[in-house]
């Protein structure tokens, strides 16, 4: 647990800031890397790797049940998930340095029931992969698995100006840019 001592207290830095979720936005990054691949199981024991999510939009999170912001965007990345179910669309909640009984027994705290999967990263060591600063902190990959957007804090995930940027994202063929990292789409 001492690796991930940084940042839980960036976490916690963070849980102090502005409580206006909703108005947040998500930073795009100047240049899309590549997204640091990664095996994980769910909550369920099922393998999710994050290089079969290519061709998909990828809210990814990183989180953890004793996490308040975390805590509180959670209703509404189940509801970002409910409007664009059965579209191009992924989220992985990626739960740092707890077990599944943990994360079951938060799931159980909710007046809504989370459909996406919930990964379990109970080591830290895929978070240590990432630019993580604290948690929550979520990436908003492109259909080429780079990382486009970055969000440090919680988020209400289905407000308007949220939504639109994961509607652009899908909306997004491939690139031959090679200064993006991309290549052409078939």
């Amino acid at each position: 647990m001492n690796r991930l001592a940084p940042v839980l207290v960036a976490g916690l830095i963070a849980m102090a800031g502005p409580a206006a979720m909703a108005a947040e936005q998500a930073a795009p990054l100047a240049r899309r890397l590549p997204a640091p691949d990664f095996t994980l199981p769910d909550v369920e024991d099922k393998t999710h790797r994050l290089a079969d999510y290519r061709g998909k939009v990828v809210l990814l999170n990183f989180w953890a049940t004793w996490c308040p912001p975390c805590r509180k965007e959670m209703p509404s990345m189940q509801r970002l998930w409910e409007k664009f179910r059965g579209r191009d669309f992924a989220i992985l909640a990626v739960d740092v340095g707890e077990d599944e009984e943990r994360v079951f027994a938060f799931t159980l705290e909710l007046d809504i029931p989370l459909e996406f999967p919930l990964l379990l990263d109970r080591d830290g060591k895929v978070m240590e992969r990432w630019p993580v600063r604290g948690l929550p902190t979520t990436f908003i990959l492109d259909r080429e698995g780079r990382i486009a957007y970055q969000a440090i804090g919680g988020r209400e995930w289905d407000a308007p100006e949220l939504v639109a940027i994961m509607q652009g994202l899908m909306a997004e063929g491939g690139t031959s840019d090679p200064d993006q990292g991309g290549r052409p789409r078939p």
